[in-house]
């Protein structure tokens, strides 16, 4: 009777399990090529998106833009029943504030907000950046097409928007469009303090900046190689924590590496074509992105882009100049590469709205023992939990077991040492939380 009970159990989960693993597949199959492309050339046709720029031509500048990324939502929302809340949310910036801002600028991001049905105020974050520029920062007149810097991004958040808005989650979901990216992450820092301010759970944000080149200054063309940006521990974390680090390792393992390391993990499972690179790294040389104000804020926050740049075509003038042309302009744009970026995200947020919430505490023992305790509190929703483990300089989560609906196990046989461990929690339709490092440590 046991054994047939097992068998049944066992079933049961697996019948389960596909039926979660065709959504994501079907989520894949629904981004189309043809609507990002129309919604890049859309974009490109505002002339110029510059946070400085035009806001009352009906034609040309970013107020154009914004507007008319506010319409597609409010589309998206009228074919689902009005499942999207739409909204700006904005804030001044003042003349001088840095360098590239030369008059006062109102600051605008373009909000959809597609509620969970469990956990409302649990959110996953989508974003692309409104805003383009040329060779000089502070010159918001000439033709600024940004095509793929980053009408790419944006197109692809609006088309996320457009294919998840078919489902209904657990967790929110956030599709937006920042502003002021260009002159000093202004749109990012606005949304990441109005969250601290309402108290929002924020599971992570991508960030989706460039999503649309293929061919690199560095020669290499691909169409499935891309990047994951991600710092090692968040900023906000306390001495206690750093001299933690110290002596239980750690460095590379927090809230932003971890969910860098979920958008791995999901992009092998359901698209094992693409190529993802993780970078240990918050952004590019020297350069930032709209989730480092996230970051800031202590929430999780990784930046999704190409892997291959060319740099003749961001942030120039556009020109012809020693044989070499120059300019975001729309032919530069791989139209099918974006779109497989904007699944990768869309399955990625679909995975984390329809997760539990990951344990709180995670703590683990074993000191000067074969074996490796773990114990966790317990997540609301979790049918199960997944304990984690690698080598210690390995980049990703080698290795796992699922141990049920517990809040502590022992792995036996193992040389605590040599590996990190994690938890995770799972559902029920096997969606996991991302991974959790132990942030205690405890003795018998």
């Amino acid at each position: 009777m046991r054994k047939y009970l097992f068998t049944l159990m066992l079933l049961v989960s697996t019948a389960t399990f596909s039926q979660s693993s065709k959504d994501i597949y079907d989520i894949v199959n629904a981004v189309s090529v043809d609507r990002i492309e129309a919604d890049v050339t859309t974009l490109v046709g505002f002339g110029t998106r510059h946070t400085l720029s035009d806001t009352t031509s009906s034609t040309r500048g970013i107020g154009a833009a914004r507007r008319w990324i506010k319409g597609e939502f409010e589309k998206i929302s009228g074919d689902c029943d009005s499942c999207l809340e739409v909204f700006y949310q904005k804030g001044l910036v003042k003349k001088g504030e840095n360098q590239r801002i030369v008059k006062d600028v109102m600051v605008v991001n373009v909000v959809a907000l597609q509620k969970g049905t469990k956990y409302p105020n649990r959110y996953i974050i989508m974003s692309g950046d409104i805003d383009s520029r040329v060779s000089d920062p502070t010159n918001y007149t000439d033709v600024s097409p940004g095509a793929n810097d980053n009408a790419s991004g944006m197109a692809g958040t609006i088309e996320a928007a457009r294919v998840l808005s078919k489902y209904s989650f657990e967790n929110s979901v956030i599709y937006v469009g920042l502003s002021g990216e260009e002159q000093g992450l202004f749109g990012g820092k606005f949304l990441a303090e109005y969250a601290k301010e309402k108290g929002w759970e924020i599971i992570g944000i991508l960030n989706n900046d460039m999503i649309g080149n293929i061919k690199g200054v560095d020669g290499v063309v691909s169409n499935r190689d891309f990047r994951i940006f991600s710092e090692p521990v968040p900023p906000t974390e306390t001495d206690r924590e750093r001299g933690a680090r110290r002596f239980y390792g750690g460095e590379v393992d927090g809230i932003s590496r971890q969910l860098a390391r979920y958008v791995h993990k999901t992009t092998k499972t359901y698209m094992p074509e693409m190529n993802p690179m993780m970078i240990y790294r918050l952004d590019r040389f020297g350069r930032g992105g709209h989730h480092r104000p996230f970051n800031d804020q202590g929430f999780a926050g990784i930046r999704i882009m190409e892997a291959h740049e060319n740099y003749t075509q961001q942030h120039q003038d556009i020109r012809v100049e020693d044989g070499i042309a120059y300019g975001d302009v729309l032919e530069h744009v791989n139209f099918e590469y974006a779109a497989k970026l904007t699944a990768v995200n869309a399955i990625n947020l679909a995975s984390l709205a329809w997760a539990p919430p990951a344990p709180k505490e995670v703590q683990i023992g074993g000191i000067v023992e074969p074996s490796a305790k773990l114990k966790w509190s317990a997540s609301e929703g979790a049918a199960g939990y997944k304990i984690y483990w690698r080598d210690t300089t390995s980049p990703t989560w080698d290795y796992s077991r699922y141990v049920g609906n517990v809040n502590e196990f022992t792995l036996d046989g193992i040389v605590i040492d040599n590996y990190f461990f994690g938890v995770s929690a799972v559902s029920a339709t096997g969606f996991e939380s991302p991974v959790v490092f132990p942030n205690g440590i405890f003795r018998n």
